[in-house]
């Protein structure tokens, strides 16, 4: 199975994992046009400066369920990669309300516009391992089998947004493939533990920040570099198998608190940091380590970019974008 696709449609598309993606396909795959729909301009402008207008961007609302429909109708996709969501785990321990209402949301209306469509798209649903929540050592590494148990608000979204997909696949055939994705690296998305300390050691390198500030070391991730990342979306997209739910991490398994060390040495100058008790979570994760068996197995997905070079292409990416 090898799916082809002219017209790829990116939720989120300004977004982190949304901008790497469409970059990604439109170096991949010639052929294919790219629609994007978005809510606020993040990193349009960047898109825009490197591929001109090889991307059709429709400014809407997700939470708006006339506009949307009407807009899916008017691009009509043969692929929806739906990664548009508040997707910050901490900030959704103040703001839980808030995740779910956007979260939730988006999604059902998503998947109901599609519905009362007169097409059907493969539905590439971005989801999380946060959905899996804290799991046993005995249990590692985590499958696709693993029971979902999450730990904080904005895992429970993604645990919803994840239901709902398999309601609609099962009820309506809609064409649903869910995809977890585990950590990895990403130096646009700041509200992840390995960006804010890339960031902060490019600012301290710069003379801009003192100290390093974090929150909990302790936890123990697998990790996966963004170029892998995205090529596992386009993978799963082109040869994963409809109402299949895959899991997605790399081969690294390492603690936080070595991944500060071994970026701290990357840096041109001595860094110092310290504990900032307002970045500890109320529940955080102390281990996750991936089992992509299935997902290798189904699509042929190898990661490709060494671990070293991931976290050194990281912090160069982050020096890139002090100004």
């Amino acid at each position: 199975m090898n799916r082809k696709f002219k017209r790829c449609l990116i939720t989120g598309i300004t977004g982190s994992g949304g901008s790497y993606l469409a970059e990604y396909i439109l170096n991949k795959s010639k052929k294919t046009k790219i629609f994007g729909f978005f809510r606020s301009n993040g990193y349009k402008k960047l898109l825009q400066q490197k591929y001109k207008n090889k991307i059709t961007f429709h400014k809407v609302d997700l939470k708006n369920f006339d506009l949307l429909k009407k807009k899916i109708n008017l691009v009509k996709p043969d692929v929806i990669f739906h990664l548009a969501s508040n997707a910050d785990v901490r900030g959704s321990f103040d703001l839980p309300i808030e995740h779910a209402k956007n979260n939730n949301l988006i999604t059902v209306n998503l998947l109901e516009a599609i519905r009362k469509s007169k097409f059907n798209p493969i539905i590439m649903i971005c989801s999380t391992s946060e959905v899996y929540g804290n799991v046993l050592k005995q249990h590692m590494p985590i499958t696709e089998k693993q029971k979902i148990a999450p730990i904080n608000p904005y895992a429970v979204t993604k645990v919803y947004q994840d239901l709902i997909s398999q309601v609609y696949h099962k009820s309506f055939q809609l064409r649903v493939i869910i995809t977890r994705m585990f950590s990895y690296t990403n130096a646009r998305r700041m509200n992840l533990f390995q960006t804010a300390f890339a960031n902060q050691i490019a600012l301290c390198e710069k003379g801009k920040l003192k100290y390093l500030k974090h929150g909990n070391l302790n936890s123990v991730r697998t990790f996966v570099d963004i170029d892998d990342a995205m090529s596992a979306y386009w993978l799963a997209a082109t040869k994963g198998k409809v109402g299949e739910i895959y899991n997605i991490g790399g081969n690294k398994v390492i603690s936080v608190k070595d991944f500060l060390i071994k970026l701290k040495k990357l840096a041109n100058k001595k860094i110092f940091s310290k504990l900032d008790k307002s970045l500890l979570r109320p529940q955080d994760l102390t281990l996750q380590i991936a089992s992509s068996k299935k997902f290798k197995l189904h699509t042929g997905w190898k990661t490709k970019v060494n671990f070293n070079d991931s976290v050194e292409k990281l912090l160069n990416e982050c020096r890139g974008n002090i100004k």
